[in-house]
């Protein structure tokens, strides 16, 4: 009988999203405006822009966190 357990990478990836509700990536921006597509082509998401208000936010489709570099304003215009 094959054995159904995900690779190991496979399986980190998944903890480090679903198991411990952590990001999946974390990337430092200098900007308060961020288009998100997932990255790896044709295997990503649709792109989605996203408006960080505070210091950071999470993608809703790929859970990449997009963290505001220290000395950028945050959004606050429409």
């Amino acid at each position: 009988m094959p054995d159904s357990t995900p690779p190991p990478d496979l399986q980190a990836a998944e903890a480090t999203v679903t198991g411990a509700g952590m990001p999946f990536e974390t990337i430092h921006v200098d900007s308060p405006v961020v288009a998100c597509d997932g990255g790896d082509g044709a295997l990503g998401h649709p792109r989605v822009w996203l408006r960080i208000v505070s210091h950071d936010i999470i993608c809703p489709y790929c859970s990449r966190r997009y963290v505001l570099n220290d000395g950028v304003a945050p959004h606050s215009g429409h």
